[in-house]
This record gives structure tokens, C-alpha cells and sequence, in this order.
């Protein structure tokens, strides 16, 4: 049985990832696909996963009351969706709909959050690499908000 431990370890979001921590995160991956579009998930909803994008493209999407649906980003091959699973009470806080055909990895948040609270180095490694892919959705959210709302003065 082929593993995704080759596929995670030569990811960019763990490079240098001690290959101990490597084996605990390829022991709750699996290979998901969605087809376009399908929901990955939807705001609101328990969010129990992350993905790492190896294939497609999907849409990252709020919901304006008086404006609709707006997408506050688009991300692709290589990107990693989700953190909402790190943080209590685990309810996704966008919506993501696959553009194209997707195909990812998706990590289970459950079994991941369970591994950190048994090894507290592993749980700062993982949430470490995690603020900066919040931080860039915060930043992509603010950015598009400017540009819906400041161009309506």
C-alpha cells in the first residue's frame, strides 16, 4: 500500500519538519477529491479537516447580506485550506467551493488536534506553521472588503 508520506514530506508547509512529526501527520491523511462545483465545506458548518491542494482550484467565499456571494480568494495547486479546525469551537468561517476538479490531501483535525494535545512540541510545530496561512486569509478578506466597500463611498 502506497503511503502519503513521500507527498507530505516534500510539501512546502512541512519543510523541515522532523520526520517524526511527519509520520504522525501522514497517519491521519487521506486522499479526498471534489468535483467542480462541489462543497468543501461551508461556514457554520464543524470543521474537522485541512486540506493541501495538489490538483485544481478552490474558491474561498463569503456570504454579503446586500451583495451576495463574494470570493476573497482563490488558491490552487500547493496551497493548504482551512485552520478552523485548530481553533475551539471548530466551525469553518468561510465557505469553499472546488472551481475545477480538486484533488487533496485532507488531514483529519480531530486525530491531528489529539496527537498535539500528547506531544506539546508537535502542537507548536503545527500551529506555528499554521499562523501565517491565517494571517494571509485575515489579509485577503480586509483587502477585498476595501475594494467591495471603499469603492462605494
Amino acid at each position: 500500500m502506497e503511503t502519503l508520506e513521500p507527498i507530505i514530506a516534500a510539501h512546502p508547509f512541512f519543510k523541515d519538519l522532523d520526520p517524526k512529526y511527519r509520520a504522525l501527520i501522514t497517519g491521519c491523511a487521506s486522499n479526498v477529491r471534489f468535483e467542480a462545483g462541489e462543497s468543501v465545506f461551508r461556514e457554520g458548518e464543524e470543521a474537522n479537516h485541512f486540506y493541501i491542494i495538489r490538483q485544481g482550484q478552490v474558491g474561498l467565499e463569503i456570504n454579503a447580506a446586500q451583495r451576495g456571494i463574494i470570493t476573497i480568494e482563490t488558491i490552487g495547486e500547493g496551497d493548504v485550506l482551512g485552520w478552523s479546525w485548530l481553533v475551539p469551537p471548530y466551525r469553518w468561517h468561510y465557505d469553499a467551493q472546488a472551481l475545477t476538479l480538486v484533488r487533496a490531501i485532507a488531514l483529519d483535525g480531530k486525530c491531528l488536534r489529539q496527537k498535539c494535545a500528547e506531544d506539546r512540541g508537535f502542537g507548536y510545530e503545527l500551529f506555528s506553521r499554521f499562523f501565517p496561512v491565517l494571517i494571509d486569509r485575515l489579509q485577503h478578506v480586509r483587502l477585498q472588503l476595501l475594494d467591495v466597500y471603499g469603492a462605494h463611498k
